[in-house]
């Protein structure tokens, strides 16, 4: 399987609450964001909506974006959101 590594948010409504994360399959990590199997941080706050993703050549380079947007004011990241996905519109749809 060819990795695509990517970071994302996801969130539980407009302005709730966001998660911020890095994988190398963003479809198959947003699917078990909407499909929880287990007791979490995403289940428990409902973060279920794909809202902004950036993808890639390289996890190294991944991994460093997501620190430096989780290390960002929640002001920051709702500026990035508004930026790529003003409506806050899920965007799992778009990247099947």
């Amino acid at each position: 399987m060819e990795k695509h590594p990517a970071v994302y948010i996801m969130a539980s409504r407009r302005n709730g609450t966001l998660y911020t994360g890095v994988t190398s399959n963003l479809i198959k990590r947003v699917y078990q964001h909407k499909h929880p199997e287990k007791p979490g941080f995403v289940s428990k706050y409902e973060c279920m909506y794909l809202v902004y993703y950036e993808q890639f050549s390289d996890m190294i380079s991944a991994i460093n974006r997501e620190k430096k947007i989780k290390a960002g004011s929640r002001k920051k990241k709702l500026l990035l959101i508004e930026a790529m996905n003003p409506n806050w519109l899920d965007l799992y749809e778009s990247i099947l």
